[in-house]
């Protein structure tokens, strides 16, 4: 365990006038609280705190915070309370420990409804003061690095919990150093096999190949010393979460995936930042769509950075960050570059965000959702999302989330724009209202009066302040309607175990489900936003048959069809439960059900009377859903019985198979797996492209196949 000594020495390298005998009184204070208590590895319980507030030296963090992070725990776990904390350290350590105190009690993964409570807390904590949650993604990194001492269902829930929470929040915060290493940790125990399997094809490239990244530095170096531009290279292989992510994202193989390493360039100024792309793009092809000017335009956690993907030694990809060494300040400890010390004063550093006004861009929005399900949108949509910036007709810049479309444009501007939206013109060309925004493109939206927005615009809209918007709007002009349909759907629930939906009942079952009042509810139900089961389940868990609440009738597995209409899935698209869809009418032949993103449903842009608002049943359906895939695999003995045996392991059926073409290395096929829901059909994919004789590997659709 780092002793007093050595952790006051890790604050003096960067804060000289730092505080001495505050940090060993509470060095001692913490050490005598947490006495006599262990960790799951049996190594005392204080040195966990003690390794938190290293971690934190290397964000060169002010004493309170270093001080916070040997107490974080001593309120909750000892005998200690915040009038003793306080009474030793003072009121701001004080109310930073019972800060992180009330973080460490939130559940952040539990129920929905629960789970938005405890953001609006979470957020809370954060406009109080960021240094909270600075200690305590802290304190996640150091228990995620120990993790393998926990019970496997524990490990395996702290891990999701950093995975969708800690590490997004991390990341939005600037800290991208630590999102990585989060995610990187997380994926160790979510998906250690697809780790191990990255792991084992880098080392197979490298023994190829040789390790890239020192020759690929050294030509960098070379260029900037040719152009007399003084700079620091460092190069690096992406880590395995990375890369696993990017193969998810664009459905490729490790052997097709090209852009593996990454490399900085930190100069001595921004005109040398320009500098250098010019010579990175002189001597390297630029690979187009992949070049970013965060110098122009900022992140709004004050990140600044111009980022370029070329095509480097060998034809090999590689991503190239441009920046100055103040920039890269920031770069690494984010909205932490704040409180930033070096030789005892606080650093001023120009492009270090102020966390107050970081804290109110990120909650200014999250105070107009009207109910818990929207502001949980609002929050995940700014935690998890990148940024793409277009331009009004005037040249105005417009920050949406990375994959916004023309609706989540126009309710940005005003709501008044959106709900009147009936077309957009993207540099200057008309395009469908469901088209993904791309960097630096002019947007114009085309109103009229008297438009109203449409149901199918929830499926299209990606920001939360669009969908609250249209949701409030499609609420308001048929809320009577969807009170007494939900009036009706919940008696005969009720009357399904033998209760009776009375008023107090309703009442009560809103209360428990955090909403408003019956009325709320009731709509909720009549607009599907809510089952009438949930209801009763809410007030009668132990009456209802929760086998047959999860089963869904696979004759009707949407909600939405008009009565007595048929349904099929279009098998252009082959969507499957758990995708965003659209409900097409076709005459004589009922309703075919399309993902949202299916190119098909450009022919029946000017028809909106054939569209149908519609949505999954929630609960599990039946494995029937016939998807293709398209599969390149070795010509080897075994290969083509070990693809069918990894489906049949994920609880999958093959109900077809056709080979496209067979050579004397290689098969190209077609197999059709029937899956479950989107999720069930991920697990089919991961587990086939995982086998190292898979070359390639991705969902087949073919737009002739219309329905």
């Amino acid at each position: 365990m780092i002793s007093d000594s050595d952790l006051i020495a890790l604050v003096r390298a960067y804060n000289p006038k730092t505080n001495e005998a505050l940090i060993r009184d509470a060095y001692a204070y913490g050490a005598k609280m947490h006495e006599g208590q262990t960790r799951h590895s049996g190594e005392p319980y204080f040195t966990h705190p003690v390794e938190v507030a290293a971690l934190l030296t290397e964000q060169r963090l002010d004493d309170a915070t270093i001080v916070t992070a040997l107490l974080h725990d001593t309120i909750e776990d000892t005998g200690s309370t915040f009038s003793e904390v306080e009474r030793r350290f003072g009121s701001e350590i004080a109310e930073l420990v019972n800060g992180v105190t009330k973080l460490t009690n939130l559940e952040l993964s539990s129920t929905e409804t629960k789970q938005a409570e405890n953001f609006r807390k979470l957020f809370m904590a954060m406009s109080k003061d960021l240094r909270v949650i600075l200690v305590k993604l802290a304190d996640r990194l150091h228990n995620m690095r120990t993790i393998k001492h926990m019970r496997p269902d524990k490990q395996v829930q702290k891990a999701r919990e950093t995975m969708d929470i800690y590490a997004p929040l991390s990341g939005r915060m600037g800290m991208h150093w630590m999102r990585e290493e989060l995610e990187d940790l997380a994926f160790r125990v979510l998906n250690p096999d697809a780790r191990a399997s990255i792991i084992r094809r880098f080392i197979t490239l490298q023994k190829e190949t040789g390790d890239v990244v020192p020759k690929i530095t050294d030509d960098i170096r070379a260029e900037l010393a040719r152009a007399n531009i003084e700079g620091t290279v460092y190069g690096r292989a992406k880590k395995p979460f990375s890369i696993w992510r990017k193969m998810e994202e664009k459905k490729q193989s490790f052997s097709r995936l090209s852009d593996i390493y990454g490399f900085r360039v930190i100069t001595n100024s921004e005109d040398d930042c320009y500098r250098a792309l010019g010579v990175m793009h002189r001597r390297w092809s630029s690979v187009p769509g992949r070049f970013k000017d965060y110098i122009s335009q900022p992140k709004t956690n004050g990140y600044r950075s111009i980022h370029t993907t070329v095509s480097g030694r060998d034809g090999k990809r590689v991503e190239i960050q441009i920046r100055t060494r103040q920039m890269h300040d920031v770069a690494e400890a984010g909205v932490a570059a704040h409180w930033a010390y070096r030789d005892g004063e606080r650093v001023e550093n120009p492009f270090a965000v102020d966390p107050s006004t970081w804290v109110s861009t990120m909650t200014e929005r999250f105070d107009h959702a009207d109910d818990h399900d929207d502001f949980l949108e609002h929050v995940k949509l700014e935690m998890y999302s990148d940024q793409v910036f277009c331009f009004t007709p005037k040249g105005e810049v417009i920050k949406l989330p990375r994959g916004a479309t023309p609706l989540d444009y126009a309710y940005s501007i005003h709501t008044r724009i959106g709900h009147s939206c009936v077309g957009a013109k993207v540099d200057g060309l008309r395009v469908p209202l469901w088209t993904r925004l791309r960097n630096g493109q002019s947007v114009e939206i085309i109103t009229a009066e008297g438009q109203r927005p449409q149901p199918t615009w929830i499926d299209i809209a990606v920001t939360g302040r669009a969908k609250s918007a249209i949701r409030k709007s499609l609420r308001e002009e048929h809320r009577d309607r969807y009170i007494k349909l939900g009036r009706e759907l919940t008696r005969v629930a009720f009357e399904h175990i033998g209760k009776k939906s009375t008023d107090k009942a309703l009442e009560t079952a809103a209360k428990e489900l955090s909403l408003i009042d019956a009325s709320q509810l009731l709509e909720y139900v009549g607009s599907t936003e809510l089952s009438a089961r949930e209801v009763v389940t809410a007030l009668y868990p132990e009456l209802v048959d929760k086998a047959d609440m999860d089963v869904v009738d696979s004759k009707r597995p949407v909600v939405g069809l008009p009565e007595g209409v048929q349904v099929k899935r279009a098998a252009c698209c082959q969507a499957v439960p758990g995708e965003r869809i659209v409900g097409i009418k076709y005459k004589g032949e009922g309703v075919f059900v399309h993902a949202i993103a299916c190119d098909a449903l450009v022919e029946f842009e000017e028809q909106p009377e054939r569209w149908l608002d519609i949505r999954w049943h929630a609960g599990r359906h039946a494995a029937s859903n016939a998807v293709t895939v398209a599969l390149t695999i070795g010509n080897s003995f075994g290969v083509l019985g070990r693809i069918c045996t990894l489906i049949g392991e994920q609880k999958a059926n093959i109900s077809d198979m056709h080979f496209i073409d067979r050579k004397p290395d290689y098969f190209q096929l077609l197999v059709d797996v029937d899956v479950r829901d989107a999720e069930h059909l991920h697990g089919v994919m991961t587990a086939i492209e995982a086998d190292s004789d898979v070359a390639t590997l991705e969902r087949h659709r073919d737009l002739s196949r219309k329905p």
